[in-house]
C-alpha cells in the first residue's frame, strides 16, 4: 500500500513540475515584450509638429508652409498644418484640435498676438511646448520665439527712403495692429526718421494701420493719403510688400507710380518684379529657408525635452521669452541678383518675366 502511495505522490509531483515549467515557458515571452518592445516602439515614433498659421493668402506664407514642411520631414518629423486666414476663433479651434490630436510640439504664427495666448495656455495644460514663429504671442508663457529682427527691418526701410528723399512729405502705410511685428517695424522706422523729423526735413503727413494686412485696405489708405494731401506725397514706407503693392495701385490711379520711392519688406516675387519695373524702390529680404530650418530643428529638440539656450530674450508683456532673431537684408535693383536670385529664393526668369512681357 505504501508503495502505491509513493508512486502516486511521485506522479503528482512530476505533473506539478511539468505544469510549472509550462507556465514559466508561457510567461517568458510576455515578460520580454514588456521589457523590450515599448522602448523600441517609442524610438520609432516620429515627432509630431503642429504648425498653426495665420493665413496663406500672401505669397510669403505659402513659402513658409512649404519650406517648413520640407525642413521638418528631413528631420524625420511629421507636420500637421492649419491656416485660419485671419480668423482668431478658427485659429484657436484649429490649434485645440491639433493639441487633442496628440502633437508633441506646437509652432504658431499668430493672427492676433493677444488672442493666441489662449492657445499657449491650452498647449501647456497638455504638456506641449510652444514656439512663436516670426510673430510674438503676447502675455503668455511662450517657450521660444524665433523671428527676424523686425526693428532692423524698419530701420533698413527708412534708411533707403531717407537716402532717396532726404526732405519731404512721407506716408506710412502700417500693417495689421494685431500683429506685434508691426509695432517693432514702425519703431525701427522712427529710429532712423526721428532726427530728420526733429529737424523739420521729414513730415509724416499720413500714418495708418492696414487691417489684416490686406492689399485692398492699403490701397484705400494710400488713396486717402493722396486725397488728404492733394497728392503732395514724396515717399511711402509700407509695412510689407503686399501693402506696398496696394499703395502702388493707388499711386498708379493718380499717375504717380514710379515717380516717388516706395519701400516694402518680405522680398515677394511681385515686389522684386516691381523693383525691376521701377515702381517699388526696395524690399527687405528675410531668408525664410533659414528661419524654417532653424525652427524645425528647435521644434524637434523641444519635443524631445532638450533644453534650448539663447542669448536674447524679448518681453511679451508677461515674461522674458527666450528668442532667436535672424538678420534681414535690404534689397534694391542693385543687389537683386546677389540676394534673392543668388539664394534661389526667386529665379532670374521669374523676377525679370514682367519686364520681358512689357
Amino acid at each position: 500500500m505504501k508503495q502505491i502511495q509513493c508512486r502516486i505522490a511521485g506522479l503528482l509531483m512530476a505533473m506539478v513540475a511539468v505544469g510549472m515549467l509550462a507556465a514559466c515557458e508561457g510567461q517568458e515571452p510576455e515578460a520580454q515584450k514588456e521589457r523590450i518592445l515599448p522602448p523600441e516602439t517609442g524610438q520609432d515614433e516620429a515627432v509630431k509638429i503642429g504648425f498653426s498659421m495665420d493665413t496663406l493668402k500672401e505669397e510669403r506664407w505659402l513659402k513658409d508652409r512649404d519650406l517648413f514642411r520640407q525642413a521638418a520631414e528631413k528631420l524625420g518629423a511629421e507636420v500637421e498644418i492649419a491656416a485660419a486666414n485671419g480668423d482668431d476663433a478658427l485659429q484657436i479651434a484649429q490649434a485645440e484640435a491639433m493639441i487633442q490630436g496628440g502633437i508633441d510640439v506646437l509652432v504658431i504664427v499668430p493672427h492676433n498676438a493677444e488672442a493666441t495666448a489662449a492657445i499657449v495656455h491650452k498647449a501647456h495644460e497638455a504638456g506641449i511646448k510652444v514656439i512663436a514663429y516670426d510673430r510674438l504671442v503676447k502675455n503668455a508663457d511662450v517657450d521660444l520665439y524665433v523671428s527676424f529682427d523686425n526693428e532692423q527691418v524698419g530701420e533698413l526701410q527708412a534708411r533707403a527712403i531717407l537716402d532717396a528723399v532726404p526732405k519731404g512729405n512721407y506716408a506710412y502705410i502700417g500693417g495689421a495692429p494685431t500683429d506685434n511685428n508691426v509695432h517693432l517695424i514702425k519703431k525701427g522706422v522712427l529710429n532712423v526718421l526721428q532726427p530728420a523729423i526733429d529737424r523739420g526735413d521729414v513730415n509724416i503727413v499720413y500714418d495708418e494701420w492696414t487691417d489684416d494686412w490686406a492689399p485692398e485696405n492699403a490701397q484705400h489708405n494710400m488713396a486717402e493719403a493722396l486725397r488728404a494731401n492733394g497728392n503732395q506725397i514724396d515717399a511711402v514706407i509700407a509695412a510689407n510688400d503686399a501693402t506696398a503693392g496696394g499703395a502702388i495701385k493707388a499711386l498708379a490711379a493718380q499717375g504717380m507710380n514710379g515717380k516717388i520711392p516706395v519701400a516694402g519688406q518680405d522680398a515677394e516675387l511681385a515686389a522684386a518684379q516691381r523693383i525691376v519695373a521701377g515702381t517699388q524702390t526696395m524690399t527687405v529680404y528675410k531668408p525664410i529657408q533659414n528661419l524654417t530650418a532653424q525652427v524645425a530643428e528647435l521644434a524637434v529638440q523641444l519635443a524631445k525635452g532638450e533644453e534650448i539656450m539663447t542669448s536674447v530674450s524679448v518681453n511679451n508683456g508677461k515674461t522674458e521669452v527666450p528668442s532667436i532673431l535672424l538678420a534681414p537684408t535690404a534689397v534694391d535693383a542693385g543687389n537683386l541678383a546677389d540676394t534673392v536670385i543668388a539664394d534661389g529664393f526667386h529665379s532670374k526668369e521669374e523676377v525679370y518675366q514682367e519686364a520681358k512681357n512689357d
